[in-house]
């Protein structure tokens, strides 16, 4: 039998090797597993999981390769993509000891609604992409979790189906089209859903540059047919808008302005946030045009090449509001020391994309669910090794940032 110790190198090289750009010029790690078969140990149940990255190969492994190059790719050279994981790596934790850590209650209420954790699924389209209940999946997993979901415009499947899985009415994420009739339907038909948050994207109106997602994906088309046209992603198939009139509308608008913000605030009846904000500029506006809430967020490196960490941008967002507003933050969250700097940062909750999808991908719902469970698991050992009891106890005393031009 293997050891744990030698799987668990075979598992760190292959992490290496497949950021190396060779392997990826012999068509990636699944085709230089086949090389190398004695290194291609992937798990093949979630309860294997020691951490979420062991999910990336188990889903890489039965995704269609067009989705995979589509969900894994940033843009121009994925340097921002790459730098929301490694900001994370120059932030330091500084532990109090000696407290008594046997109740740790990592309980958080947004706006009203007590979750498990802080921690919430980001919104990410096409879930279907990944598995064939798709959104449904990650509405029962979180829900089992009692964690926060947030769902995407470009869902696979409707609001209302998901609200039902998910037990209670999620937080939507609002790509806003270019005609105003549209996106008044659609904020229409999500709050008569309940949905009690609305996010409006701002940080990707013109579209990206996804240069490594061409470069890798399939050269033959053929199969993705049945979900996309000539173009792309069909607008008139995605389930939020059944019955409206896309016919020549854009998915989303390019000339969103402050004025466009102020409208849209006064059509919405729920609370509304901006999902993209990443300067402190930008977020003293939020709170002069009535913004309930701010997700500092760069698309998960999917939008402009800035080349900056979500997790160093936070603390200016966070400064500059105050606690007039809640901030979160997502991007290249991976572990539970992650969320806890985060929330040390100033972060009120802390969204994953790619590790849930990898779960999704893997194994569907029982995938989503361990993915939840190892973060869960992972920032109360960090809160009860930290000393903070509880997630409001978590502030900026116990984080150094070293390695940063300015000390927080």
């Amino acid at each position: 039998m293997r050891s744990s110790v030698s799987l668990h190198h075979r598992r760190a090289f292959l992490k290496f090797v497949s950021a190396s750009p060779y392997v990826a010029a012999l068509g990636g790690l699944r085709a230089f597993a086949q090389h190398a078969p004695e290194l291609s140990d992937v798990i093949t149940d979630p309860k294997e999981a020691l951490n979420v990255m062991d999910f990336e190969e188990a889903a890489h492994r039965k995704a269609l390769p067009g989705h995979w190059a589509y969900m894994t790719s940033g843009v121009d050279d994925d340097l921002t993509l790459r730098a929301n994981r490694e900001g994370y790596r120059h932030v330091q934790l500084r532990p109090r000891r000696l407290r008594d850590a046997k109740k740790v209650d990592m309980r958080t209420e947004l706006f009203g609604t007590v979750y498990n954790s802080p921690i919430f699924t980001c919104p990410t389209g096409g879930e279907k992409s990944f598995d064939p209940d798709g959104e449904l999946a990650v509405a029962r997993a979180t829900k089992a979790r009692g964690t926060m979901q947030m769902l995407s415009t470009s869902t696979s499947t409707g609001v209302e189906d998901v609200n039902a899985a998910h037990g209670r009415p999620v937080w939507y994420q609002l790509y806003a089209p270019t005609k105003w009739e549209a996106c008044e339907q659609i904020v229409r038909r999500v709050e008569a859903a309940g949905c009690p948050v609305i996010a409006l994207t701002v940080d990707n109106t013109t579209g990206r540059n996804s240069e490594t997602f061409l470069r890798t994906r399939p050269k033959d088309s053929t199969s993705c047919t049945m979900c996309h046209d000539a173009t792309g992603p069909s607008l008139i198939g995605r389930k939020m808008y059944k019955g409206i009139d896309m016919t020549g509308v854009g998915g989303q608008n390019p000339a969103m302005t402050w004025d466009f913000v102020d409208r849209l605030r006064k059509a919405v009846t729920v609370k509304l946030f901006i999902k993209g904000i990443d300067s402190r500029d930008d977020a003293r506006l939020c709170i002069e045009h009535g913004i309930d809430g701010i997700l500092v967020s760069n698309h998960g490196g999917r939008s402009t090449e800035t080349g900056r960490a979500t997790i160093e941008a936070l603390p200016e967002v966070v400064d500059e509001v105050g606690s007039r507003i809640p901030v979160f933050v997502d991007g290249g969250v991976r572990r539970g020391t992650d969320v806890f700097k985060a929330l040390a940062l100033g972060a009120k909750a802390v969204g994953i994309g790619r590790p849930f999808l990898w779960g999704l991908g893997a194994f569907g719902q029982a995938g989503v669910d361990r993915v939840l469970e190892i973060l869960q698991g992972e920032l109360k050992l960090a809160m009860g090794n930290c000393g903070t009891a509880t997630v409001a106890a978590i502030d900026r005393s116990y984080v150094a940032t070293p390695d940063w031009r300015r000390e927080l």
